[in-house]
């Protein structure tokens, strides 16, 4: 089949000069191929994604890299870099395997208890999920909600269980959140965050456990809305 190229401009930030450069535009790039920004099928040349970040082509090419060897994205010789496609049976494991691993973690996490004070270091990243809901930053949205889950998934210490989170979300897809934020209804969806955070703190098991697995139905859904 012929590759698609690349005809319009994704909504990449602009970075400039920042430490850990090639990081931020990996993580960035992360989360423009699961919020659909960089879409299927489509060949991205590094030079012009650099042109946007406002960067050397360096960076972004060493980024694209990482994300190949995490299966987001294969290299087209002499073109760039094509965003892979993954089939809905794919993305239904994925999404089972994270029900797996996600549900009971949180109800586990709330029956635990957390400490009041971990709590509130959690409540600016879910505040941060429903602003950029609210300012229809897909890159920003996804980025933070990563941050969100994994940090608190990271209170049970088991650092496995985290990266392989990590890795089930990396590989996922969410194109309905186009979708969700052109009919303002991402920021409504994205307080479930904080709505998780108040079960947890006040123990409430059954409830995060419900919770949870509304969140990952929800996104199941999400996915699968290519718009």
């Amino acid at each position: 089949m012929t590759p698609t190229h690349h005809t319009t401009t994704p909504a990449l930030p602009s970075f400039g000069n920042r430490r850990n450069l090639r990081e931020e535009i990996t993580e960035t790039l992360r989360a423009a191929v699961i919020s659909g920004e960089l879409r299927p099928g489509v060949v991205y040349s590094a030079p012009s994604l650099a042109e946007q970040f406002g960067v050397s082509s360096t960076p972004v090419r060493e980024a694209m890299l990482d994300l190949v060897s995490e299966g987001l994205v294969e290299a087209v010789r002499n073109k760039g870099f094509r965003v892979t496609e993954l089939s809905e049976q794919q993305l239904d494991d994925i999404t089972h395997l994270r029900a797996l691993i996600e549900i009971p973690t949180v109800r586990a996490i709330a029956e635990a208890g957390v400490d009041p004070a971990v709590i509130e270091r959690l409540r600016p990243l879910a505040a941060g999920i429903e602003d950029a809901a609210r300012r229809r930053d897909l890159i920003a949205h996804v980025t933070i909600d990563m941050e969100f889950h994994l940090t608190l998934l990271g209170l049970t210490g088991n650092t496995y269980l985290v990266d392989t989170v990590r890795s089930l979300r990396s590989r996922s897809r969410i194109y309905g959140l186009v979708t969700l934020a052109e009919h303002d209804r991402l920021v409504p969806s994205s307080h479930e965050h904080s709505d998780l955070l108040d079960l947890i703190e006040a123990r409430d098991a059954d409830g995060a456990e419900q919770l949870m697995r509304h969140h990952l139905n929800h996104v199941r859904g999400l996915w699968a809305d290519k718009g």
